[in-house]
């Protein structure tokens, strides 16, 4: 009978291969976790520090540095880091070198409510706590604060940052009752009647015609309330 020596050493090759990554899978579960590095995606990071991640990822999940890297649950590790208020979305992963990273992405507010409970409204129209970290510069939201106000605050303050003049000048929105709103601006004594949410384009537009001529005509000192509930115009009441 005639030996196939070609077949016999793919076998052993074969054998061989699969050894050597068994032997290289092993060695790797069998090593630690050499550090932790945070990454803060985006651009204001201000409310969530390393420290308070670390003090986190150990009240929850123990210490990390050194554990076995087969002992590690990655997906638990984000459900931690994003069980914190702070945290929008965490990413976690381990490098080759044995270094835990997380890019954690945090909440953003977009608006500051003073009521009964003070909190801030994020960039999804969630209710996020105030950080002892930072005071974000943000419009403050007073008055009748229900969930149907709060929504239609959301809708308000999603136009305001999209629109440059709007995002740098409005400081505060009042709400009167649910469909009644009011603007404050940084640098004028007049305030602005809304109305409700509705058609935001065509009133913030009359808006600026109207600012831009009255800054010309250096009258804006003249008026103490400026209404823009009314269809396709500006209703002005002098002081």
């Amino acid at each position: 009978m005639k030996i196939n020596w070609n077949y016999i050493k793919i076998i052993g090759l074969i054998i061989c291969i699969t050894g050597l990554y068994a032997f290289s899978g092993h060695r790797s579960d069998s090593r630690t976790v050499e550090g932790i590095t945070l990454k803060f995606t985006g651009e204001d990071n201000l409310y969530l520090t390393q420290s308070m991640v670390n003090k986190l990822l150990i009240q929850n999940y123990g210490i990390i540095k050194n554990m076995p890297k087969e002992k590690l649950d990655l997906d638990t590790i984000e459900k931690v880091i994003e069980a914190n208020e702070m945290v929008k979305s965490a990413q976690v992963y381990l490098t080759i070198t044995g270094e835990l990273t997380s890019n954690i992405a945090q909440r953003q507010p977009i608006g500051r409510v003073e009521g009964n409970t003070k909190f801030y409204l994020d960039e999804e129209g969630e209710n996020m706590p105030l950080s002892s970290n930072h005071s974000a510069r943000v419009p403050i939201i007073t008055g009748n604060i229900t969930g149907k106000s709060l929504e239609d605050v959301y809708v308000i303050l999603q136009y305001i940052n999209k629109d440059d003049f709007l995002r740098k000048n409005v400081i505060g929105i009042h709400i009167e009752a649910e469909d009644n709103y009011q603007l404050k601006f940084r640098l004028e004594n007049f305030v602005v009647n809304l109305g409700n949410e509705d058609d935001l384009e065509q009133k913030f537009n009359n808006f600026k015609a109207f600012y831009t001529k009255a800054a010309k005509d250096k009258t804006l000192e003249n008026y103490n309330i400026v209404s823009l509930e009314f269809d396709n115009q500006v209703v002005c009441t002098k002081i």
